[in-house]
């Protein structure tokens, strides 16, 4: 699969890359997909939720009432999860919710995804560029020179790239990745994928 190279301002570059069937072009695998993104969203839950049980509300012990001869049911302190203010039954606890995957399921599943992308022609590929420093409105201008502004997108650089990280930031539906942390998520919920050249050749060293 041969697909152009842009530069940062939407113009063809006369060069293409051959991207490699076994990452661009596999069958997709929507179950491996399926367990990634699902894996994924597990692992950002905090698990910090909780709820008082009958131990931890505040209030007395005393029975409130006799046990006999009152008419209505037995009751002991005050605390019990029948009142109003008492403890909660089974209440949530804090737990970690993350879970493990295998490495060549999520391989898989991101090949998939990138297959998915490049399929339904949601795949660019631009040249690699950098800022001198951080420019939130130089990285807008790229985005509309690519008519993109405003669509959800996600960039993929080759390495960690700083300067180009904190001009997306503020720019709402943008979001900038590294090939090395790139994961079946970000994928999936960009409406756009654009691949430096950079990302490309460390994409080829990652999943091959």
């Amino acid at each position: 699969m041969k697909i152009d190279v842009v530069d940062i301002k939407g113009n063809k570059t006369g060069r293409s890359l051959d991207l490699p069937d076994e990452i661009f072009a596999v069958e997709a695998n929507e179950h491996a997909i399926y367990l990634d993104v699902k894996q994924h969203l597990a692992n950002r839950r905090q698990g910090t939720h909780k709820a008082k049980e009958r131990g931890e509300v505040a209030g007395s012990r005393r029975k409130i009432k006799k046990q006999k001869g009152t008419g209505t049911a037995r009751a002991g302190d005050i605390k019990s999860p029948i009142f109003r203010g008492g403890g909660r039954i089974f209440g949530p606890r804090p737990r970690s919710y993350s879970s493990k995957l295998n490495k060549k399921v999520k391989s898989l599943a991101r090949r998939s995804a990138l297959s998915v992308k490049a399929g339904a022609g949601n795949l660019m590929i631009i040249e690699d560029f950098t800022f001198d420093a951080p420019k939130t409105k130089e990285f807008a201008g790229i985005m509309s020179s690519l008519d993109l502004k405003g669509k959800k997108t996600l960039l993929v650089t080759g390495d960690t790239d700083k300067a180009v990280y904190l001009s997306s930031r503020n720019l709402k539906n943008t979001e900038v990745a590294s090939s090395n942390s790139l994961c079946t998520y970000e994928i999936m919920h960009a409406n756009t994928l654009i691949l430096s050249e950079g990302a490309v050749e460390k994409l080829k060293t990652i999943l091959a």
